[in-house]
């Protein structure tokens, strides 16, 4: 009745948690997460735990991104290296280069978030292991800096989109960055618009009017020649 063949791998382990059940590196581990052990998470679990292994067998499972709350985690070896956030960041740009060569994305945008995330979030944050990274931690960050609302707002988008893609394959895990809010940009925030000085006014009009006659006089002496 208990066994794993018939749980899938995966069992509810009391005080709102889920366990894995699986073998790495020819040692068992059992690790929880902490989700309510519902029968649709239950069911997500072992989706997830298929995914798991499939990784295994490939060699790209990171222990301390999939379980970041393992007790033991600090004893594990090898196949538990740590990813930091550095190393997100380079595949994020990477993944965002690989774009602009398909014409997927624009040189502009793709130089953007570069700046931004070399400039602001890597000497920040680079150093972190990115599965541990708060959103407490990310929002301490932005509320000591004196950026302007249009700033904020373009900071925290490029880190929203470097986390989501993070975080693509991680559906069980929360992803911080998600919670993050931009700022309300109000009427007075919006640059204002410089109007014409009357006397720019009235040189713009009289360079049209003088442009115009002289396509006039063109095409009328045009018009004579050919009647000629």
């Amino acid at each position: 009745m208990g066994s794993k063949w018939f749980t899938g791998g995966v069992v509810a382990a009391g005080h709102g948690r889920i366990r894995f059940d699986f073998i790495l590196d020819g040692i068992r581990y059992r690790p929880t997460i902490k989700r309510p052990p519902s029968e649709a998470n239950l069911r997500r679990a072992r989706e997830r735990l298929e995914v798991i292994k499939r990784q295994i067998e490939f060699g790209t499972f990171c222990f301390a991104e999939e379980f970041p709350d393992y007790r033991f985690l600090r004893h594990l070896g090898g196949t538990s290296k740590v990813r930091l956030c550095s190393d997100v960041f380079d595949e994020f740009l990477a993944h965002c280069e690989a774009r602009l060569r398909r014409g997927d994305m624009a040189a502009v945008t793709v130089r953007s978030y570069r700046q931004i995330v070399d400039g602001v979030w890597r000497p920040r944050i680079g150093h972190l292991v990115f599965a541990q990274v708060s959103y407490s931690r990310l929002v301490s960050i932005a509320d000591t800096q004196r950026w302007s609302k249009k700033t904020y707002n373009n900071v925290f988008s490029a880190l929203r989109r470097a986390f989501d893609f993070g975080y693509r394959d991680r559906p069980l895990q929360e992803n911080p960055a998600r919670s993050l809010r931009c700022a309300r940009l109000r009427k007075a925030d919006r640059p204002k618009v410089d109007p014409f000085s009357m006397h720019d006014a009235e040189t713009l009009i009289a360079a049209i009017f003088i442009a115009i006659g002289a396509k006039r006089r063109a095409t009328t002496t045009s018009f004579g020649s050919l009647q000629a």
